[in-house]
């Protein structure tokens, strides 16, 4: 994996461009239209769901899948490109006396449009379970399946406030590793690539499940799309 091939997949390429357009996370997010994170013009978007709102039931109710993607994920969105224009304006005018709060609210808002897209094409409605090239990675660096949903579980359940739990691939060891992220950008590893995140900001899951977050991360756990994780793990190791 040569630098701009892993600068590209980490997500450290300037948030306008994302990713080059012959790179093969490209071609995978054009064929997968949903995880296209900006426009044409470089301006952050929300793409509509891959699914019916009801798509989840009765694991997450309709009005939950509705409010969160279109007020919690689409306001990250909104806020992003405010971000960026103000930075931008910054740099314009020459005059960077606020840039370091725009670029902490970038990091914040767009971390959170990542996270999201990823967390939506994370679930289906029916059980799956991880095979293949996945299966073997999971139990290399976990030492099994139930092990692995042990160690998520519990990582995503006690974050402090509000957060993710994440499994993600780490290039530099070559192997996955699970990540405990504070709000949307804490707590994390330079280089980790999400393959599989669990939202437990309280957004996610208060109107049915109450205050009850590990309830909602066992019943989240129950319906992963392992194939979508599967499939992001393939697409990141091409790179390499």
């Amino acid at each position: 994996m040569d630098r701009k091939q892993f600068l590209t997949a980490s997500g450290v390429l300037a948030a306008t461009s994302i990713l080059p357009v012959n790179s093969v996370l490209a071609e995978h997010y054009d064929t997968n239209g949903f995880e296209r994170l900006v426009d044409a013009n470089g301006n952050f978007q929300l793409q509509s769901l891959p699914y019916n709102n009801n798509f989840l039931e009765p694991y997450m109710d309709e009005e939950t899948v509705h409010l969160h993607h279109t007020f919690h994920h689409g306001g990250a969105v909104k806020a992003a490109n405010v971000d960026i224009q103000k930075i931008r304006k910054a740099m314009e005018e020459n005059n960077f006396e606020t840039v370091d709060y725009w670029t902490k609210k970038l990091s914040y808002h767009f971390s959170s449009h990542v996270l999201h897209t990823i967390f939506w094409t994370n679930l289906t409605n029916k059980k799956t379970d991880p095979q293949g090239e996945l299966l073997k990675r999971i139990e290399k660096s976990f030492g099994s399946y139930d092990k692995l949903k042990g160690y998520l579980a519990a990582t995503s359940k006690n974050v402090d406030g509000n957060g993710w739990g994440i499994l993600g691939y780490q290039p530099y060891s070559d192997s996955l590793t699970i990540l405990q992220c504070e709000n949307h950008e804490k707590l994390t590893q330079w280089g980790v690539i999400p393959l599989l995140v669990i939202d437990v900001w309280e957004h996610a899951y208060y109107l049915k499940y109450k205050n009850k977050r590990a309830d909602f991360v066992d019943t989240m756990l129950n319906i992963i799309n392992w194939d979508n994780v599967s499939d992001r793990l393939n697409t990141v190791l091409k790179l390499g």
